[in-house]
């Protein structure tokens, strides 16, 4: 049986930012719907308002792989076991609920240092906020160029 987006949302949260507390969680949750819902861009094509596609469009978030670098990743959505704050912030976010400081931020990640990177992937995502352990990026104009 296919799990429903919801389900995908929640363990993706629990999966990618289940130690960031309620606001990481949040941010996270916000990413993947600014995706979803991105004006333009590869998100806008790839997503298609669909939170599976933006999931697993390769190569975006580990928690979506079960397999990194030819070995297996024990850390995937597959083996979460969401509790009722993944769930609750999933239904937030897909009902719109977005953090306030998050911007329409369409990447994070945890750069493993106390700094976080001025451009994010490359060119096309500026920081805007640091939350937890994880850095998350807008879109500039170029973005919407790829």
């Amino acid at each position: 049986m296919a799990y429903s987006d919801r389900e995908l949302l929640a363990r993706l949260i629990q999966c990618e930012a289940g130690g960031e507390g309620d606001n990481g969680m949040r941010a996270v949750a916000s990413v993947v719907m600014n995706r979803v819902n991105a004006p333009g861009g590869e998100y806008a094509r790839v997503g298609q308002q669909s939170i599976r596609r933006i999931i697993f469009q390769p190569g975006q978030f580990v928690c979506a792989s079960e397999t990194e670098r030819g070995a297996y990743n024990p850390q995937n959505i597959y083996n979460m076991r969401p509790e009722q704050i993944h769930y609750d912030i999933a239904d937030w976010a897909i009902a719109g609920g977005r953090l306030w400081n998050l911007g329409q931020a369409l990447w994070f990640f945890n750069p493993f240092s106390t700094n976080c990177r001025s451009n994010f992937p490359s060119s096309i995502g500026t920081f805007v906020v640091r939350i937890g352990d994880h850095c998350f990026y807008n879109p500039t104009d170029a973005y919407y160029q790829t």
